[in-house]
């Protein structure tokens, strides 16, 4: 019989005493926290009250699932989610350790990430700001004449907030030419996560439309508006969002990369969408010259055209005000935080409590100075050894995949050629980069956490922005090195297995290399 990849349940345990005491890694010189440890195979995961015959999953993880209910602010639970909340705990008590200066010399990656956390954390400052650290955005769209006006404060928003801001922007590998790199642009500006979201009509997704109206008002009056304004301004931005996502692909037709591609040049751009003031929005980021960009969506921005014809002004400046502070939300006073929570997390995704706020800051360091906190989390937990051991283990697995390409009776010649060549085209990421992001350049502070969060936003934008026109970085990550996840980019034809990922129990070094070569079915479970 084929064993499963749910082994990983039914055979728990059976080595974890012979690993006692082994490390996954080479313990970082300064003293500081070590990541617990979870045997990859443990029989208590398995439920011995359930005939394997009759429901062999819950034999096998039943055990798990009864020992591991969702917590009140997840929306499911998993063991790749209790690793990842194992690692956050870690990543906390770095964070905490390297947060406040001592007579210890702090490296300058452990100054930033801890400044970063420090200003996170500091919920005081946080509440006393109030809307100050978004108050010259605001006054900003406060000021706009004609729609003429919109496109450089568009390029400056979304320097900030990316998607949320009409459209995006920024930079992609050519669709003829995948090592270089061309500006791009495609469809955003949706307060909810997908365009199927305003276009079904069935009654739950009615319901989350008059949710979502509910939750723009909300924002609107903590803004100091009164009801019945606040109910108009947000109904003014449903109707502009749902305009934009009617006119949006769905995740289907974006599936097909042929219908993603249309070059074009600046004039054609401007042809398509002559009421948006091109030569202003790329001159503010700025862009680097170009000659070539690709529209993904080209209808989507015909739309955009004929709103901008046909909004006036005010409602424009209601659609970005709007989006302004819903984006900068989690990261200003309590009110805003906790109305995020109450329509994003609690109502879309079914969480029962707000993550603590030491969860949410270190989430917030990873996703922002993610290389910077990488180095300081791989220096413990994933050493070169271990990098070099790991890479090794995937090119033994590609070498039976060449073999059992070579056997296979229904491939032509020239297909298993061809085949074989992207098979051992691959770039395998293990770990970490082999060089590091520098961020040198980004202003962090102690008392200004929204700032923070602005500034690496942008920072992270710009570098994106000043790839265009060069050849690609097959070295480039996008995961941090904590990150409890791992990604096939197609495009790149690379694998990428971050070093959070490769921790007990999905990986364990402490053990026989035999579990390893299987990525487990983990047991789960969902609000």
């Amino acid at each position: 019989m084929k064993i499963t990849v749910v082994w990983v349940c039914l055979l728990a345990g059976m080595f974890s005493s012979a690993a006692a005491g082994q490390t996954s890694g080479v313990a970082s010189s300064t003293p500081g926290p070590a990541l617990p440890y979870t045997p990859s195979l443990d029989v208590n995961s398995m439920d011995r009250t359930v005939d394997p015959c009759l429901n062999f999953y819950q034999y096998s993880c039943g055990g798990w699932k009864k020992n591991n209910p969702i917590p009140p602010d997840q929306t499911s639970w998993s063991v790749y989610g209790k690793l990842y909340q194992d690692n956050l705990q870690f990543l906390k008590e770095i964070l905490e350790q390297v947060a406040t200066p001592t007579a210890v010399t702090r490296t300058p990656p452990e100054i930033q990430i801890g400044d970063f956390y420090t200003s996170c954390m500091d919920e005081a400052t946080v509440e006393k700001q109030g809307l100050a650290p978004i108050r010259s955005y605001l006054d900003a769209v406060g000021m706009l004449k004609t729609v003429n006006d919109i496109a450089p404060l568009v390029a400056e928003l979304q320097l900030v907030y990316g998607r949320t801001m009409l459209f995006t922007g920024g930079s992609t590998q050519d669709p003829d030419d995948s090592e270089k790199l061309i500006a791009v642009l495609d469809q955003g500006g949706l307060g909810l996560p997908d365009r199927d979201y305003y276009t079904k009509d069935d009654a739950k997704s009615r319901e989350t439309q008059q949710r979502y109206v509910q939750h723009v008002q909300k924002i609107f009056e903590l803004l100091g508006e009164e009801a019945a304004a606040a109910k108009k301004d947000a109904d003014t931005v449903m109707r502009i969002e749902t305009a934009l996502a009617k006119a949006s692909m769905t995740r289907v037709d974006r599936r097909d990369p042929y219908k993603l591609k249309h070059k074009m040049k600046i004039a054609d751009l401007d042809a398509l969408a002559p009421n948006f003031d091109w030569k202003a929005y790329y001159s503010v980021a700025p862009y680097p010259a170009f000659q070539i960009l690709n529209v993904d969506t080209p209808d989507f921005f015909k739309s955009v055209n004929e709103q901008l014809k046909t909004e006036p002004i005010e409602n424009w400046k209601t659609y970005l005000r709007y989006h302004i502070v819903d984006s900068a939300s989690p990261y200003l006073s309590s009110a805003f935080v906790n109305e995020q929570f109450e329509f994003y997390r609690k109502y879309l995704r079914g969480a029962k409590e707000q993550q603590a706020r030491w969860k949410r800051c270190v989430s917030y360091t990873d996703r922002e100075l993610g290389e910077a906190l990488g180095q300081v989390y791989v220096a413990r937990v994933f050493s070169p050894e271990l990098k070099a051991s790991t890479l090794d283990l995937v090119k033994r697995i590609e070498d039976a995949m060449a073999i059992r390409i070579n056997n296979l009776d229904w491939m032509g010649p020239e297909t298993k050629e061809q085949a074989l060549k992207k098979l051992h085209g691959i770039r395998n990421k293990i770990g970490y980069p082999d060089k590091w992001r520098d961020y040198s350049s980004v202003k962090v502070t102690r008392d200004d956490f929204a700032g923070n969060m602005a500034r690496a936003s942008a920072f992270e934008r710009r570098r994106e922005i000043n790839k265009i026109g060069k050849p690609l970085d097959r070295g480039e990550w996008d995961m941090s090195p904590p990150t409890v996840n791992a990604y096939y980019d197609a495009q790149m034809n690379d694998i990428n297995f971050p070093a959070g990922v490769l921790q007990p129990p999905l990986y364990d070094a402490k053990m026989d290399a035999a579990p390893n070569y299987g990525t487990p079915a983990a047991p789960s479970a969902t609000n």
